[in-house]
């Protein structure tokens, strides 16, 4: 009998330096030269609930949960044995020709969790493709053009979505996006309402809580003020819950603890339970009627992977997981006391400036040092790249703790912390410990800014 071992690599990270070789030529060498230098570059064997295993034997905390999308954790059993079944019973999948009941039952029940002005859903691949959605039902549903957006945000990287970023880095070099965008400060009333009183604005699509931006928290009316400007002026009120939706933040969405009900809402990334692509555009009924108006218009906007049966039954189970074993009041729960933790122990360091979030979704901000011992390094490599500094701390969490996270997207002075929901209490202990002890070498080991500007010194060469 052959051995199960027979055509398998003799040395795993032998292996893995291969594929990497393979993706370099063929897909993105510059992504994986940054990951190299990062010290981010393992090969990951298997990955289960709050951990991940390295073919060398390693086990690595995730703390980043693939950006919100592992919020049951990696390889739910549960949502495992859910697509399994489906695959098995060899149904219709991506017909393109019926109508797919799997998505009818996931649709009604993000209907009723999200509760509100919420009626109808659309099914898509990405959070990207929903936005892309909410921009064209938005001008639908209301005969204007232009749109509305919080500076600092978030929402994608097509056309559409760039469109609605302010930062150019993401849209440098792409040539003009959508005309008729306009920027407003993220939390600023005054400014929104002096752009809604030309009553030319769609939609103002806005993230409840900017993740990228910095895990950016507004006050608690803004969204509810933000929510009567919009309906006095007829501009239709677009949450980008996409991060912050699945219970991330306690809640089903962070509309409901900010007490605001949006004509559309936006889901992705957790809402399969990070195994199958899906996404999602809550609206509600006129928003829906204004797009399906006719027999003749009922496939006006429609996806080709949109209600595929194993995102629909991926998404159900994810939903039985996160309700059944109470994952969203265990976020909240555990998320404050993990912000308090954090700010008790990192509150003598200079460079940490706050500790900020909501339900398992916080941010630790840190800025530039007072002390001359510290800014001369600390300015040094901020002149080379501003992210220097963040991804010295990810990599040392990396290579030293055993522990990912990442830096904010478009605010480099954030780290990200945002673990599955089903992270244990003594996975939490670990991770306030390890961050207190690397802020710890920051301030205080000139080992960590030698190394870092040496690193620095390489990424020049890249």
């Amino acid at each position: 009998m052959q051995s199960v071992t027979a055509g398998m690599p003799a040395n795993p990270e032998s292996s893995s330096r291969g594929s990497a070789d393979l993706y370099s030529q063929y897909i993105n060498p510059q992504w994986v030269r940054l990951l190299r230098l990062l010290a981010l570059d393992v090969h990951y064997d298997r990955c289960l609930r709050a951990e991940l295993f390295t073919s060398s034997g390693e086990r690595i905390l995730d703390f980043l949960s693939g950006y919100c999308v592992h919020n049951t954790g990696h390889n739910h059993p549960a949502i495992v044995a859910a697509l399994k079944d489906e695959l098995d019973r060899s149904g219709p999948a991506m017909l393109q020709s019926h109508v797919p009941e799997l998505a009818g039952e996931l649709a009604r029940r993000l209907v009723e969790r999200a509760g509100g002005r919420i009626a109808r859903a659309f099914f898509c691949s990405s959070g990207s493709e929903a936005v892309e959605a909410a921009i064209k039902f938005s001008r639908a549903t209301t005969g204007r053009a232009r749109l509305l957006y919080a500076s600092g945000g978030f929402h994608g990287l097509t056309c559409g979505a760039l469109s609605l970023m302010s930062d150019p880095f993401w849209s440098e070099g792409f040539g003009p996006l959508l005309p008729g965008t306009q920027a407003v400060s993220f939390g600023s009333l005054e400014e929104l309402e002096r752009q809604l009183a030309t009553k030319q604005f769609a939609a103002f699509i806005v993230e409840p809580i900017q993740a990228e931006a910095g895990i950016v928290v507004p006050d608690p009316d803004y969204l509810r003020r933000a929510q009567d400007l919009c309906r006095r002026a007829g501009t239709l009120l677009v949450l980008d819950e996409v991060q912050t939706g699945m219970y991330r933040t306690g809640d089903f969405l962070a509309a409901h603890s900010f007490g605001v009900q949006p004509d559309m809402v936006m889901l992705a990334k957790a809402l399969s339970g990070g195994l199958v692509p899906s996404g999602a555009l809550l609206m509600s009924e006129p928003v829906a009627d204004s797009v399906y108006s006719s027999l003749q218009r009922a496939l006006v906007h429609t996806s080709t992977f949109s209600e595929n049966s194993l995102a629909m039954r991926a998404g159900l189970a994810a939903l039985d997981v996160l309700e059944s074993e109470r994952l969203g009041e265990r976020a909240a729960r555990l998320g404050t006391d993990l912000r308090r933790r954090l700010t008790e122990a990192l509150s003598p360091y200079e460079m940490v400036k706050s500790v900020r979030g909501a339900g398992m979704l916080s941010g630790i901000e840190f800025t530039a040092p007072r002390s001359l011992r510290l800014r001369l390094s600390f300015e040094a490599f901020r002149r080379i790249h501003p992210a220097m500094f963040g991804q010295v701390l990810v990599m040392r969490m990396f290579r030293d703790k055993q522990i990912l996270t990442q830096i904010c997207g478009n605010n480099f002075m954030v780290l990200k912390v945002a673990p599955p929901l089903v992270v244990t209490e003594e996975q939490l202990d670990r991770f306030v410990a390890s961050i207190r002890e690397v802020v710890d070498c920051a301030h205080n080991s000139a080992a960590f800014w030698t190394e870092a500007l040496g690193m620095a010194r390489r990424a020049l060469k890249i």
